[in-house]
């Protein structure tokens, strides 16, 4: 699992890595350019496009300089760099790859001012203006000039991150470089990883530069991106003498007259993922919906919810097209009031949580909350921007003793010790109705199972998005009912070899 850094702790392991590798500044400028000029040309590589490189005087330039000069040699012969020459002050490494450029019979253009730059035609425009160390508003030449670059045509790739974005926080102002590509290194910056960045990246790769893991692995960040690897390590295969007593029973308190839909698919994710038995507790209406559609579930009858044996069960997932009526209601408070293991909650059952908050105190600890965006903000109030939605899901995930799935492009995971995970899988295909009552039946399933709940949950979520990442190869737009076709699949898939 990889240690996820700010922009000051990427710097400080920069700087630990010169010092005890030891290797010179401009020796591990020149590894990460080498990193980022080899996937350039694995994917562009016709030496006749044009190229344009915009250069500020810090070490993004410098970077910028030494990705030009390496172009070069390699026959990318149709290169001009521009220089953004707004401040007298340069960095070392930026003035030591200037003068190695000068050697190579560079095309090298000076800019006194945004004006100096008129627009151009070119197949490719590399960003390196100004880097990760970049913390405060654009403003006069940089600002002008960001949006002169921004009008130009060609495919758009910054250096490490665009020019304008910070790695980490809330953006200063919509002035930042639109990128269709950054090479970014060692790490994705966070806000890679938020949707704020959605305007200005449309894809990032991350390169290797040798910093030194042990030093990132050990820094005091709560921030992680977990992946394939990382769910493989704990995943279970079934062992000879299992039987559906031993891998456990989960109850999914769902639907409604008018959104059954919700139930079945959550009772169906939940099956398919493994649970020895699975029951539903639905209204009667929709009995015949679900022994069509999930035949191998069992029916609980809504009508005797006083009756339940609640330790018949392991888990419960709730919500899913629950509604919020009064009767909806009551069943929550019952299930609190009598349930003391984790529980999946989701949707309706969460915008009751936010009309009811003293609810929240018998929330059974480590149960775990799937909330979206709009859920999120009802429950713990509207937030200005992403950043402040996570400070408030480290704080109530550890106040309440829960873990909160925020769900998102790279879902993240908030835990009672007041860490973030960020997923790696999933794809934007996976935008349609249904999919979060998926997920939720994939979790409850896992805890079913005796997963432990940290790992049920990155289990639950990397799998759900690994499905959709494999079908959106395929198709358009991934239905949830097709995901959870290939769950049983995709599961096997992770086994460890």
């Amino acid at each position: 699992m990889l240690k996820l850094l700010t922009a000051q702790q990427t710097k400080e392991a920069d700087q630990f890595t010169i010092l005890n590798e030891p290797i010179r500044s401009s020796d591990l400028m020149e590894r990460a350019c080498k990193a980022f000029v080899k996937v350039f040309m694995e994917r562009l590589n016709d030496r006749k496009k044009s190229i344009l490189v915009f250069c500020g005087k810090g070490n993004n330039g410098g970077d910028g300089l030494a990705i030009s000069r390496m172009l070069l040699d390699e026959g990318y012969q149709n290169l001009q760099v521009y220089i953004a020459d707004f401040s007298d002050k340069a960095s070392e490494d930026f003035e030591l790859n200037l003068e190695r450029l000068q050697l190579k019979d560079g095309m090298i253009f000076y800019l006194k001012s945004a004006d100096d730059l008129d627009l151009q035609e070119s197949d490719i425009v590399i960003d390196a203006l100004l880097g990760s160390g970049f913390n405060k508003p654009l403003e006069k030449d940089w600002e002008k000039l960001v949006k002169k670059i921004n009008q130009f045509p060609g495919f758009k790739i910054s250096v490490d991150v665009p020019t304008g974005m910070p790695c980490e926080g809330e953006l200063f102002s919509d002035t930042i470089i639109k990128s269709d590509w950054v090479i970014t290194f060692q790490r994705p910056k966070l806000n890679f990883l938020l949707p704020i960045s959605s305007p200005y990246i449309k894809e990032w790769k991350v390169v290797n530069i040798g910093l030194n893991e042990n030093y990132i692995q050990s820094t005091a960040s709560p921030y992680f991106w977990f992946w394939k690897g990382d769910v493989q390590n704990y995943i279970k295969a079934r062992q000879p003498f299992e039987h559906k007593g031993l891998l456990g029973h989960a109850l999914i308190i769902a639907g409604d007259d008018e959104t059954m839909g919700a139930a079945l698919l959550c009772t169906e994710a939940c099956h398919k993922s493994g649970a020895g038995l699975t029951s539903a507790l639905i209204p009667e209406e929709g009995l015949r919906a679900l022994n069509a559609r999930v035949p191998e579930a069992m029916y609980v009858s809504r009508a005797k919810i006083d009756l339940i044996n609640w330790d018949t069960y392991r888990v419960i997932g709730i919500g899913p097209g629950l509604g919020t009526s009064d009767e909806s209601l009551e069943i929550l408070k019952l299930t609190l009031q009598n349930f003391k293991k984790p529980m999946v909650i989701d949707a309706d059952a969460i915008n009751l949580l936010a009309k009811y908050p003293d609810l929240l105190n018998q929330l059974p600890e480590n149960s775990v909350l799937t909330p979206h965006m709009k859920e999120f903000d009802r429950l713990f109030g509207t937030h200005d921007g992403w950043w402040k939605r996570i400070e408030t899901a480290l704080i109530q995930s550890v106040k309440w003793k829960v873990y909160i799935i925020l769900k998102n492009r790279y879902t993240m995971i908030f835990t009672p010790e007041g860490i973030c995970y960020f997923n790696s899988s999933g794809s934007p295909a996976m935008a349609s109705g249904g999919m979060g009552d998926v997920l939720t039946g994939m979790i409850t399933s896992m805890l079913a199972q005796r997963y432990p709940v940290e790992k049920a949950v990155q289990l639950a979520v990397f799998s759900h998005g690994y499905v959709g990442e494999q079908l959106a190869q395929k198709m358009y737009v991934v239905p949830a009912t097709s995901l959870i076709k290939q769950i049983p699949y995709v599961l096997r898939e992770l086994l460890p070899k």
